[in-house]
């Protein structure tokens, strides 16, 4: 099968692209957000093929995936092919609401022609998607093994753009857990956290725009790994530090109640709470392994690669019959 999709999120797509099929993604002059080509910090297979959006009109697909609204339009001025029309086609909605959450309607609430994937049972729950026909397929992770060290006794927390995303990634709380654990801040526009915060900088570190497999080699070697979001789908670095064997300090918030079972980390909606979790696992390495080891063997039970891939096969032969 050949697929068209475009490279918005890059862990989610690392995954995606795993699967049996042809992958084609978009490429626009400078690789703006509308067209990326293939990921330049992610491992991605040679059966994912970059095709500038002039020559996709060349092209012959089997389906579609869509991941932002204006994407339709997109794919239909570039192929010249309505997707849910003239080429099945998917949606694949990432992110939790925004705006007046139970009220909130999905921009595809109003069609039946192209399903609505969630990625998480949260958002299926808070999202009203009309009458969509809706499935939730859960995130699969391509596993980067068990690579825990522990040997720092820092909390690691990854974000991108952790300034602008203020309060929905919880950065206004890393001073509270700086103050308990020191901090390493791994992401996109991360440079300059710790004076931003007013956090020293022995306290809040920060890797900025480091590859994939450079970031998890650091990670694991963190004695824990927070997640401060308020309000997100569901972190896939979240997932990516379970499969690495690091122990979970996280805020109840979204989809992270579920992802998190009790053995693999703290799960609580009290900061002072996580902040004990946090002192207790730098104190105690034999304890942040054992968390750290049921947080792999949870994460590889239900985010597994071939669970993810296979859901989404049993889509496309469900909306391609």
């Amino acid at each position: 099968m050949r697929i068209l999709f475009w490279h918005v999120h890059g862990s989610w797509a690392t995954a995606f692209v795993q699967g049996a099929h042809d992958y084609v993604v978009p490429l626009v002059p400078g690789r703006g957000p509308d067209g990326l080509g293939r990921a330049r910090t992610y491992p991605w297979p040679a059966a994912v093929r970059e095709v500038c959006a002039d020559r996709l009109g060349e092209q012959d697909f089997d389906l579609v995936v869509l991941q932002r609204p204006h994407e339709a339009e997109l794919a239909e001025r570039w192929t010249g092919r309505r997707p849910g029309r003239d080429v099945p086609a998917v949606y694949v909605e990432h992110n939790t609401p925004a705006g007046d959450v139970p009220r909130t309607r999905h921009p595809l609430a109003g069609q039946d022609a192209v399903p609505l994937v969630h990625v998480t049972h949260f958002n299926e729950l808070y999202w009203d998607a009309g009458r969509a026909p809706v499935r939730v397929i859960e995130h699969g992770v391509v596993d980067p093994g068990h690579r825990y060290t522990g040997e720092l006794p820092r909390a690691g927390v990854v974000v991108n753009e952790p300034v602008r995303r203020t309060r929905v990634a919880g950065t206004d709380l890393l001073p509270v857990f700086a103050s308990a654990v020191p901090l390493d801040v791994f992401g996109m526009k991360v440079t300059g956290l710790a004076e931003a915060l007013g956090v020293p900088a022995d306290r809040l570190g920060a890797f900025e725009d480091l590859p994939q497999a450079a970031m998890h080699a650091e990670l694991a070697r963190r004695r824990v790994y927070l997640h401060p979001y308020r309000w997100t789908s569901l972190g896939l670095a979240l997932i990516e530090a379970m499969l690495l064997g690091l122990p979970v300090v996280a805020l109840a918030a979204t989809e992270a109640v579920e992802a998190v079972p009790a053995e693999a980390g703290v799960v609580s909606t009290r900061p002072a709470t996580l902040t004990a979790a946090l002192k207790e696992f730098a104190a105690d390495p034999a304890l942040a392994r054992r968390a750290g080891e049921a947080a792999r063997a949870a994460a590889l039970a239900r985010y597994g690669l071939k669970r993810f891939l296979a859901d989404w096969d049993r889509l496309f032969a469900d909306v391609t019959r």
